[in-house]
């Protein structure tokens, strides 16, 4: 059997919302090459994106104890990962992962369930776990984005797309109305603020947050829409709190496919480096990304955007060997810590720049 004759294909894609959002155009060149069906093996962090991607047609969702997950897996929920896989006789598998991500684990649930062709990146030769193996080059010889990566994967295997963008299902018109119609927000009369990280490392200072909202909602007039998670609902209303008249707390209130909607309505967003901002990049939302220094590879994918750098605190870096030697090759200079007033005026240029959009 070859790739284009498969019905059914496994798509792993274990970590988080942000990371599947950029395989979204690998899943779909997938999808539309070979006409097959798509099942994805994704976490809990990342099954609620998958709902926005109309080419995966069934999911399991499982956290694997070899990503970085908010529960720990046991050992013998493996067992039925690997029975329930088995039991859907898929054709072929292909993992998707980052460059400093060890590929072998998730290869391993595949051969162990039997699927007969494994795609996948890989530094070394593993053998019989792989039947399509591509030398894996990052971050060693070249550092590519993440939607390239899993791309040249697809091409690898025979899949190919001339549409490369990140792209979601359509979004019910309606869809805001239920929880924010009290806000009456009007399209391109708002921006989005996403504040919150899942890694402190990637923490833009709450202080430079407010100084930067006032000072946008006094030269522009337009309200602030602070958006978040439930956890983080208490962080966000403080920010709104001490920003004041025109900052909008909605952290917990949406959920992922309101979020988009949001977006989509939204003039622009200003966000530090996670999923959301993939989501910006996905219904073509202007987008300045507080970027902290660790994966050089995720920035916003083919949208109007900035990107304004920031360097991580050596006490927060990771101790992933091929992650420092990354951050080595991509930061081997410092950069200036960016406050308020240089955010800003990089992003009254976006603005511009954006503004017949």
């Amino acid at each position: 059997m070859e790739w284009a004759s498969c019905k059914h294909i496994l798509v792993i894609r274990p970590d988080n919302m942000g990371d599947l959002l950029m395989s979204a155009p690998a899943i779909r060149a997938l999808s539309k090459s070979f006409g097959c069906k798509i099942t994805l093996l994704t976490s809990q962090m990342a099954v609620e994106a998958s709902a926005l991607l109309p080419w995966i047609q069934e999911v399991i969702c499982y956290d694997l104890p070899w990503v970085k997950t908010n529960e720990a897996m046991p050992g013998e929920a493996l067992t039925k990962v690997i029975d329930e896989i088995k039991a859907r006789a898929f054709d072929g598998c292909i993992l998707f992962n980052v460059s400093t991500q060890n590929p072998a684990p998730s290869l391993m649930i595949a051969f162990m369930a039997g699927i007969p062709l494994r795609a996948a990146y890989s530094r070394e030769n593993l053998y019989g776990l792989l039947t399509h193996w591509l030398p894996d080059r990052e971050p060693y010889f070249e550092i590519i984005h993440q939607v390239e990566r899993d791309l040249r994967l697809c091409a690898f295997i025979g899949a190919n797309t001339a549409d490369r963008q990140i792209r979601i299902g359509s979004l019910p018109q309606d869809i805001l109305q239920e929880k924010l119609k009290h806000l009456n927000l009007k399209k391109n009369q708002f921006f989005v603020f996403h504040i919150g990280v899942s890694e402190k490392k990637r923490q833009y200072p709450e202080a430079e947050w407010i100084n930067i909202a006032k000072e946008l909602i006094e030269i522009k007039g337009l309200p602030i829409l602070l958006t978040g998670s439930k956890i983080e609902q208490e962080f966000i209303e403080r920010v709104a709190a001490s920003i004041g008249k025109g900052a909008l707390a909605v952290a917990g209130l949406l959920n992922l496919k309101e979020l988009a909607a949001c977006l989509a309505m939204a003039r622009a967003m200003i966000s530090v480096n996670s999923g959301p901002m993939h989501l910006a990049a996905a219904t073509g939302t202007p987008v300045l990304s507080l970027y902290a220094r660790t994966n050089p590879q995720h920035s916003p994918w083919m949208v109007p955007h900035r990107m304004i750098e920031f360097d991580v605190s050596s006490a927060l870096q990771s101790n992933n060997q091929v992650l420092q030697y990354q951050s080595i090759k991509a930061y081997s200079y410092h950069i200036t810590f960016p406050d308020a007033k240089k955010v800003l005026k990089v992003f009254k240029d976006l603005l511009n720049e954006t503004a017949f959009l």
